[in-house]
């Protein structure tokens, strides 16, 4: 695991470093050629330049992201923001769904928006593939 992510999971409580540890193990075994790292304080896995996965800590859960995740059309995410983004929120270990996140991750890398070049085309987003 990235020593920074293995510190911000450190930093979470007992309860949510599990989820997150979880999370982050998962994650590097289905995405193993994605670079991950802190990006806005939190994990993230970026394919190409472009984000597709990462996780943070809400008041009183940790958040899973998948930033094209609204083309993904599974009925567990939820829709976030106002672009292509979809989440769903754990509060306790045992609510992640290995068979879930695997398909996710695996639609994750079939599925992808380009959020590397947001700015750049002034918040217009482009499918990649």
């Amino acid at each position: 695991m990235n020593p920074t992510i293995r510190e911000y999971n450190n930093s979470q409580s007992s309860s949510d470093k599990e989820i997150c540890d979880h999370l982050a193990i998962i994650i590097n075994e289905n995405l193993p050629d994605a670079e991950n790292k802190i990006w806005h304080a939190h994990p993230v896995w970026f394919l190409d330049g472009n984000p597709i996965v990462g996780y943070s800590k809400l008041k009183n859960c940790i958040r899973l992201l998948f930033w094209s995740g609204q083309s993904f059309d599974e009925e567990k995410l939820a829709n976030e923001g106002s672009f292509k983004a979809s989440e769903i929120r754990y509060t306790a270990p045992e609510q992640i769904n290995n068979e879930d996140l695997k398909l996710w991750l695996k639609k994750a890398i079939e599925i992808q928006w380009d959020y590397k070049n947001i700015v750049k085309r002034k918040g217009v987003l482009e499918r990649l593939k």
